[in-house]
């Protein structure tokens, strides 16, 4: 019985006490056809053409990199080419995303129902933060090591604008 080879070279593994596997990063799917899909089709094709001409061993460096790539291309920003990405199965751990991206996902957590009308945050937003949580960075939020990091980071941009 022949048996497949699943191609692993994308994804780092987490070993949990569990004893199972967890992707630490997960690439995604193209779209379906359809007219609607000619933007998510392009955002896809340009970032996994760039994913793989990125000069690193780090899989979040490569992915981050891509993403801006793509997103300057676009000319579009790059919380919408990552939110995009994200959409079509985009799985990784934080470094691996645009500040800007991170700002939202992390703002649509912290803003209650009455805020948006909306109530939940988007579905890929939820299935990003669940994978954050599986591969241990669920805590990483504006309360943990990510607040100082930010604070720099603004401080950073402010001082060289």
């Amino acid at each position: 019985m022949r048996t497949h080879h699943r191609d692993t070279s994308f994804t780092i593994p987490v070993h949990h006490n569990t004893g199972y596997v967890i992707e630490r990063t997960v690439l995604p799917l193209p779209p379906s056809n359809g007219e609607e899909a000619r933007f998510e089709m392009e955002v896809y094709v340009r970032f996994m053409r760039h994913l793989r001409q990125v000069p690193n061993s780090r899989m979040d460096i490569k992915i981050l990199s891509a993403i801006q790539f793509t997103a300057d291309t676009m000319d579009i920003g790059d919380a919408l080419a990552a939110r995009t990405l994200v959409d079509l199965g985009l799985r990784a751990p934080r470094a691996a995303f645009p500040m800007t991206f991170l700002d939202f996902v992390d703002n649509s957590f912290r803003r209650a129902a009455w805020e948006t009308g909306l109530g939940l945050p988007p579905a890929s937003a939820m299935k990003l933060k669940d994978h954050w949580d599986r591969i241990g960075e669920g805590d990483c939020g504006p309360s943990g090591w990510e607040s100082a990091f930010r604070a720099v980071y603004r401080e950073n941009r402010y001082a060289s604008v």
